[in-house]
């Protein structure tokens, strides 16, 4: 079976920065423990007023195939997924095509493009069609390029605006990859639900307690259905587990869900029954409510357990610490946390190469997936190429005049008309407006 995955990964964040705890919390007299303790978030990362969704995905996918010395003939599709696309026709993967050739010599007329939507999952799901692209033996001996990108800002004044972030995560994917190979076994977790949308509207709604059920409900079955097909596994089986992340909060949720549900039956739970007692089975219980109080109480036991704590700040909390510092990449979420896990093992000194991740993929409306990843053996290489540190440190820390100009220069309905805030450097930017009304684009030098 041919080995297909993720063979290098780039990562570009919006140029601002708005301090939670700093700057905002204190105009919206509030505990700044509510982001950094709460919500698990310590700022945002915002697109200046030249950055868009296509300025932060070519910059990524540009960093990409200059590090890697590839040329437009090595690609073979770009698959841009992303929420926040401003046009119902004209995909964003035609005009990243458009910057990057004004930066490489020939052209992407041979490569297929495409946008893929489903919420925040929909950068897994193009993940998987290049994956199945190369599987299909379609590629003619090309990569492909996928990039997620997303700027997801909140009206002012909704509760998830301190979750707001902007940035891409640009992914090379290829036969023999270098960083981690996919497997072909995938779990899904799918229903009709109405948690979060955005109707013909930039800013979302959103019924956020609705939101959290419908994310572990999908995540729990697409765990399910993935065992399914996978066959049983245990915690010692991965060694990060990568989930969507709109707030850091909800990981902490999803995590607690997934270590219940594969320790159940195992030594694992016997072991802890001595401290909480044996997971709750429906069958004892009369009804429903009473089944739900059981599981509430024994969750509650199992989240104070030093085994469960150990497990949690070895396998999911290095997969949080960019999320911490750019906040909600809707599409880019999930992939910005393998990158963070990878790093975590990096910088300490941790060998990889064999082992498996467990990422869970997850987008409103709903679905979750599941799938697993093996490290490749020049992971390390790839991972230590990212200048994510650099880019986090050296953005501009905006005060709260500044965010509020910003976000209005950002909201479609709103014509205005702002100076930047940085001055672009060796990066794609926006370049005014056509005559169709497109958007047009320039790489500044």
């Amino acid at each position: 079976m041919t080995s297909v995955g993720i063979d290098a990964v780039e990562i570009w964040t919006g140029n601002l920065k708005l301090d939670l705890p700093g700057t905002f919390a204190p105009q919206k007299g509030e505990d700044p423990e509510k982001y950094t303790k709460g919500l698990g978030l310590n700022a945002s990362s915002f697109p200046d007023s030249y950055e868009d969704i296509v300025t932060m995905g070519a910059n990524a996918a540009y960093r990409l195939m200059d590090r890697k010395g590839l040329e437009p003939d090595d690609i073979g599709r770009i698959d841009v997924a992303t929420e926040s696309a401003f046009d119902n026709s004209k995909p964003v993967s035609t005009y990243v095509a458009g910057c990057l050739e004004q930066v490489f010599e020939g052209d992407f007329h041979h490569a297929n493009k495409g946008e893929r939507k489903f919420a925040c999952i929909a950068g897994t799901q193009s993940l998987d069609d290049a994956y199945n692209w190369i599987r299909a033996d379609r590629h003619r001996g090309r990569s492909a390029i996928v990039i997620a990108t997303d700027t997801a800002l909140y009206a002012r004044g909704d509760a998830g605006e301190a979750t707001q972030g902007a940035g891409a995560v640009a992914m090379l994917i290829s036969e023999d990859p270098n960083l981690v190979e996919l497997s072909a076994e995938q779990g899904f977790g799918s229903a009709d639900e109405t948690d979060f949308l955005k109707p013909n509207q930039q800013f979302p709604s959103v019924d956020g307690k609705r939101s959290v059920q419908v994310y572990l409900a999908r995540m729990r079955e697409a765990l399910i259905d993935y065992q399914r097909e996978a066959g049983e596994i245990t915690v010692g089986d991965f060694q990060y587990a990568p989930f969507h992340t709109p707030f850091p909060g909800m990981v902490r949720k999803a995590a607690l869900l997934a270590y219940r549900h594969i320790t159940r039956d195992t030594e694992i739970e016997e072991e802890l029954a001595e401290e909480i007692g044996r997971q709750p089975r429906e069958e004892a219980f009369e009804d429903e409510e009473a089944f739900t109080d059981a599981i509430r109480e024994y969750m509650d036991g199992l989240k104070g357990t030093e085994r469960y704590q150990a497990w949690y700040a070895e396998t999911i909390d290095p997969t949080l610490t960019i999320a911490r510092d750019v906040g909600n990449w809707y599409t880019g979420s999930v992939h910005v946390a393998r990158a963070s896990a990878l790093k975590h093992a990096a910088e300490n000194d941790r060998d990889m190469v064999g082992e498996q991740l467990l990422v869970g993929s997850y987008g409103s409306g709903a679905q979750a997936e599941i799938h697993t990843e093996t490290v490749k053996e020049n992971w390390l290489e790839e991972i230590e190429a990212l200048n994510v540190d650099e880019q986090l440190e050296s953005r501009y820390d905006i005060d709260w005049d500044d965010y509020e100009e910003i976000h209005d220069a950002h909201n479609h309905e709103m014509d205005v008309d702002i100076e930047p805030l940085t001055t672009p450097e060796g990066e794609f930017a926006f370049d005014g407006w056509g005559r169709m009304g497109e958007r047009k684009y320039r790489y500044v030098e």
